[in-house]
């Protein structure tokens, strides 16, 4: 009898994907299964994605925060496109969820060719 791996249900890969893109705290699995190495290359993708959106969103907060304390005269304006900003991080990766929940492919303009599983292969 072959011995299955809990992990490998199709299910609980599908709750793992879906984790990776729960805004914020679903950076820290998707940075341990790319640091394990583990996984396949459409796992490995989403981890990608994951991290992409997650230090994107960081980068920007901080920076449009950081303006927004510095600058009296634009602290208003950088406020409100840092709360856009921060908005707009967590709707794309709600987005994202309902499109794994679907079973439906994942695909982002812009930052998709970066994390495409099959962009690694030589053409």
């Amino acid at each position: 009898m072959k011995h299955i791996e809990p992990l490998e249900n199709p299910d609980i890969k599908r709750l793992q994907r879906y984790l990776y893109f729960v805004p914020v705290f679903g950076a820290i699995p998707a940075l341990w299964t790319l640091f394990r190495g583990k996984g396949d290359r459409q796992e490995r993708a989403f981890c990608r994605l994951a991290l992409i959106l997650a230090l994107s969103w960081l980068l920007g907060y901080s920076s449009l925060g950081t303006g927004a304390q510095a600058s009296e005269s634009l602290a208003l304006p950088l406020s409100v496109l840092n709360t856009l900003f921060t908005s707009s991080y967590f709707v794309v990766n709600l987005w994202l969820m309902v499109q794994i929940w679907q079973r439906k492919p994942l695909s982002l303009p812009g930052i998709g060719r970066l994390v495409d599983a099959k962009s690694s292969k030589k053409r």
